[in-house]
């Protein structure tokens, strides 16, 4: 009965040693897709934020950069709650970088980071360009979390959440 309870950890301690033995370093380790951080550190970033990782005592495996291309999903959006903006705002993001709410961003909980989204409000229609930079919503019935100045222009603000079509842009 004491593996089970363990297994979870074994779990993310095979994949975190499979992670490291990748020599790959993927298509987003360019300043275009880091602003301010050099490609080298991009890489390393990158490399740690998109191992698995545990919530919770639930574990959550990243998807690989290469099984994103088609990528498509469909569910609710969320955004940073006005407590949340407050804990949040000047702090670092899953990816390393600083968390700002006037800018387009987003959390999810598989997707690599850092990766370019097109997130359609089915609702409205309306659709933005998004950077994932950081892990969430870790609340069920969730996709995606999207920061304030992302939720206002697609029109949800007010609402607090809305039905979307998360989509890659690297199609």
């Amino acid at each position: 009965m004491m593996i089970f309870k363990r297994f979870p950890l074994l779990l993310l301690a095979l994949f975190l040693a499979l992670g490291a033995c990748s020599t790959s370093k993927g298509p987003y380790t360019s300043r275009r897709y880091v602003p301010g951080i050099s490609p080298e550190e991009a890489y390393r970033l990158g490399k740690l934020k998109n191992t698995p990782y545990l919530i919770d005592n639930k574990l959550y495996v990243p998807m690989s950069f290469e099984q994103v291309y088609a990528y498509e999903e469909t569910g609710i959006a969320s955004w940073y709650g006005r407590e949340t903006l407050e804990k949040n705002n000047s702090q670092p993001t899953a990816y390393g970088e600083i968390f700002d709410p006037g800018q387009p961003s987003a959390a999810h909980k598989y997707l690599p980071l850092p990766m370019l989204v097109r997130v359609t409000n089915l609702d409205n229609n309306r659709s933005i360009i998004v950077r994932v930079n950081d892990r969430g919503p870790f609340v069920d019935g969730r996709v995606i979390d999207l920061s304030a100045q992302a939720a206002k222009e697609l029109g949800f603000y007010e609402k607090g959440t809305a039905r979307v079509k998360i989509e890659s842009v690297y199609r």
